[in-house]
Parts: structure tokens; sequence; C-alpha cells
């Protein structure tokens, strides 16, 4: 499920193309928004896929050494250990992880993805996890569990062949990747031998997070010209064009999110855009936002235009 952190990191890219468009298209804006975060789940997806089609090759590959026209007792007999890991298995078999890629359509079909699988298949041969699970005499769920995971983090996550391919399919999914893997990882872990193993949803039922997604990117935008004149008021040792645009526009995030959110507490607000600057902007920019927000802060409550409701959110 997404994050609050990785969800303002999207408004913030948004924004960004917005500012820098000599289009005032904001419907546009918000629509490509609510775009580049289904896709995060459709990256989800393919990882969670990408397990079934590791074993489809490796079982291919078995089979094929039967075929040979003299071949070893070895190639008859191979350890089947990897093909048969209960954790592919319960993925291969769960409906709902079926029911929703069909949904999303999404798929691993084509040569050129089958190729890309066959090349990762033979690297992970190569290495040492893998010659640690296959050497294994017991066989249980929780080593399949535990190989599973670490197969995922050493070569999937990480490889080369994944990263070239996904980011052939968008642009955005790099920055997403590890938000991503992290909810393959939670999936993995969540699954017992007795069930029932969901999948993750895009969104927990319940949670607010599209609305909050949609007012950020909204009020933001129609409140530009408040927030501007706020930012350049407190900042007068400074010339607006001077100030990088990214922390103008994490700034304009933060101003807004502090009035429109009252169940938000102002510290998160505030540790969240100086800790998403530290990766969107430059190196002295946290410092810089830090002060400029604590001014914003003490100029909106005196003006009280931040009301937060609920015990302990004043903080």
């Amino acid at each position: 499920m997404l994050n609050r952190r990785h969800l303002r990191i999207k408004v913030l890219q948004a924004l960004y193309a917005y500012f820098q468009s000599e289009e005032d298209n904001y419907n546009r804006t918000e629509k490509e928004l609510m775009h580049s975060i289904d896709k995060i789940y459709e990256l989800y997806l393919f990882l969670l896929l990408s397990f079934e089609e590791l074993k489809s090759v490796e079982e291919t590959r078995l089979e094929e050494l039967k075929s040979k026209i003299r071949p070893t007792e070895s190639d008859l007999n191979p350890n089947r250990k990897f093909v048969q890991n209960s954790v592919f298995r319960l993925l291969e078999d769960n409906k709902s992880l079926r029911r929703t890629a069909e949904e999303h359509k999404i798929n691993w079909l084509g040569d050129e993805n089958q190729e890309m699988f066959k090349k990762m298949m033979a690297q992970i041969r190569e290495d040492e996890n893998y010659f640690s699970y296959m050497s294994l005499e017991t066989t249980s769920f929780e080593e399949d569990l535990e190989y599973a995971c670490l197969l995922f983090k050493n070569d999937i996550a990480n490889s080369p062949l994944i990263y070239n391919f996904f980011e052939e399919k968008s642009i955005h999914w790099l920055d997403d990747i590890d938000l991503a893997c992290s909810m393959v990882l939670k999936t993995i872990k969540s699954f017992s031998e007795a069930g029932p193993n969901e999948i993750l949803p895009l969104y927990k039922e319940g949670d607010d997070e599209q609305e909050f997604v949609r007012i950020l990117l909204r009020k933001t935008i129609n409140n530009d010209k408040d927030n501007l004149e706020l930012i350049d008021d407190l900042t007068k040792n400074w010339e607006l064009d001077r100030i990088a645009k990214m922390d103008i526009i994490l700034m304009k995030m933060a101003i807004t999110e502090l009035q429109e959110f009252s169940n938000i507490p102002k510290k998160v607000t505030l540790n969240e855009y100086i800790e998403i600057s530290k990766f969107y902007s430059t190196p002295k920019s946290n410092g810089f936002i830090n002060g400029i927000l604590d001014k914003a802060i003490d100029r909106l409550e005196k003006d009280n235009k931040i009301v937060k409701i609920g015990r302990g959110l004043m903080d």
C-alpha cells in the first residue's frame, strides 16, 4: 500500500511539471497524477508475477535436459527444489493476483521478456544463495519463504535487466521501484501455508489517500498566489528567482498542507518536506526550507490560518 511520503513526492512531480509548463491545464495535471499513482500498482504486479516466470523458465530447462541424446543421471533426476518452492506455488495459484493482473492487463508475455527471464535465471544459478538453498536436505515452508525473500531482494529487485525493462516502460518507475519492492516483500512475508494469501490493494480500504492527493494538488495550485507572496515576504534577503524552483514548490506544498489538513500534525508536515528536499533538491535545501517553514508556521498561527483538530495535533 502507498505511504503518504510517496504520495507527496508524486504530487511534487506533478506540480513541478505543471509550473514548468506554459499550459494552465489543471485537469490534465490531476489526471496524469492519478495515472502515475496507478502505474505504481502495475509495477508491483509485474514484480509479483516475476517469480512464476522464473519458475517456468527453470522447469522448461529441466525438461530439455531430459531430452538430451545422452542425458546424465542428474539430467534425468534433477534437483527440483527451486521449481517446487511452496511460495512460488502460492503466487502461481493465487486467484487474487491472477484476477488483478488480468484487470490491469499485466503479464510477461512476449519472446523478448522470456529471453530476459532466461538470462536472469542463468545468473541466479550462479548465485551463492541459490547454491545454499539447493543444497538443503530439509524442506519446509519457512525455508522456502526465506529463500523467496532473498531471491527477490538480490536477484529480482536488483536485476539490471528488470531495471532496463521498467525504465523503458515508464520514466517514473525508477522513482517508484523501492516502494513497489517493499510492497512485494510485505506481501510475500504475509503468506502462510494455511492462507488466505491476499495481495495488497493500492489504497487501504477506508483510507482517504486519494482525497489527500487531490486536495493537496488542487489547493497548492489554487493558493499559488497567496503562498508565493508569503514565501516572498519570508525570504526578503533572497530574490525568488535565486531560490531553487523545487524548493519553492516544496514550501508551497507544505504551507498548503499546514492549512488544509487539520488532522496532520505540524511536525509531521515539516519533517516530511524537509526529508523530501534531501532527495529532490539541492544539498543545502533542507536547512533553508526548515528555516522558512518555521517562520511560515509562526505567521500562519498568528493569522489563525492553522487549525488542528485532535489530541496532540498542534505540535
